[in-house]
């Protein structure tokens, strides 16, 4: 198959259309005084989406989208968009970067000048997401993107390739090292939730930090946003609104952007709403939200190459090193000092010095 050049060139019918559908919303009530205790309030909403519509600039964004060569090609009957960055360097490392929910190659956009001075980058948009576009049939699971993102690997040449990712990026790069194990030569994560298996050391037997860790594991699990639920079991229900209402996608991907970040939210307006319109430009916010729905069961643990852990303190679970170096190769750990869910927008500096660092292992 082809891999063929990409351009972003949004019509201004489809700007003109986003506008006047932001002047015309409905906006719902809610209990005064209620705060988020009923979920995201209006005072966080209402002002993200008065600048959005009367100051956030798509053009610009797209500007700088397309200051990055992007392409488009088709693997296993779906189309994949991805940016290609060449670094300076003939012998840099290809690497591999995949973002998650409810992010998108907009995750990547503050790293990629320093990564790119060492590293040739590959950023795919996740089937289902973006310029990627809707899936067209069942089965885009987290295996199925791996399997695919390898092949999208070779044909670039590269059969020598890191692999980094965050949320879905993770799975997804713990999927790569296995399926395409003779070319991934190390992976790098930022999420990496490690429940009790069969085996490990009684929780009473950890230190009361990472009790701590195992407490917030437990308590975010039996405690899903309800976005998430819905994504793993219903996704097709608030597609509807989602495609229809632009205030409406901003609420549902800010919500989970909120309780995920650090407290202070770090992520400026514009990198949050050119997410949003990465979402509401495409019509993939239904379809993005599948790879929950098809990807059910444990996370599997079979990696053989070096792995890296980058350990955020406000994420939503942050990893037992004793339970992980029971079940991959740990190479690198390091915990930082801020930052939440999201670090090539919260703290992209560490997250590229800590790229750097993990993968000099290996180049």
């Amino acid at each position: 198959m082809t891999i063929e050049p990409f351009r972003i060139a949004v019509p201004q019918a489809d700007l003109d259309d986003l506008r006047a559908r932001l002047d015309r919303t409905r906006w719902p009530h809610e209990l005064p005084g209620g705060g988020d205790a009923f979920g995201l309030p209006q005072a966080r909403v209402r002002p993200l989406a008065e600048y959005w519509r009367d100051h956030y600039d798509w053009r610009t964004a797209e500007a700088e989208l397309n200051g990055h060569p992007q392409f488009l090609t088709e693997i296993d009957g779906q189309r994949i968009h991805f940016l290609h960055v060449r670094s300076p360097r003939p012998d840099a490392l290809p690497l591999l970067l995949t973002h998650g929910w409810p992010g998108s190659i907009v995750e990547f956009l503050d790293v990629i000048e320093p990564l790119s001075t060492d590293f040739h980058l590959v950023i795919p948009s996740l089937p289902g997401w973006g310029f990627s576009g809707a899936t067209r049939e069942r089965g885009w699971n987290v295996d199925r993107v791996a399997h695919a993102f390898a092949e999208l690997m070779r044909r670039l040449g590269y059969d020598r390739y890191g692999a980094h990712g965050g949320d879905w990026g993770a799975a997804v790069s713990r999927a790569l090292s296995q399926h395409d194990a003779e070319h991934v030569v190390a992976i790098h994560l930022t999420y990496l939730p490690t429940p009790p298996l069969p085996g490990d050391p009684e929780p009473t037997t950890l230190s009361a930090g990472d009790q701590e860790r195992l407490a917030q594991l437990t308590s975010y699990q039996r405690q899903q946003p309800a976005v998430r639920s819905f994504n793993a079991t219903r996704p097709q229900t608030p597609a509807y609104a989602l495609a229809d209402s632009p205030v409406g996608l901003l609420a549902w991907l800010l919500d989970p952007m909120t309780m995920w970040a650090a407290a202070d939210f770090p992520i400026s307006p514009d990198r949050v709403l050119t997410n949003v319109m990465l979402y509401w430009l495409t019509g993939t916010a239904g379809t993005a939200a599948r790879l929950h729905r098809e990807s059910g069961g444990p996370a599997s643990w079979r990696t053989v190459q070096p792995v890296g852990v980058f350990v955020l303190p406000e994420d939503i679970t942050r990893p037992v090193r004793a339970y992980a170096e029971r079940r991959l190769p740990i190479a690198g750990w390091t915990e930082a000092d801020r930052g939440g869910h999201f670090p090539g927008l919260e703290v992209p500096d560490l997250l590229v010095a800590d790229i750097r660092a993990f993968f000099s292992l290996d180049t």
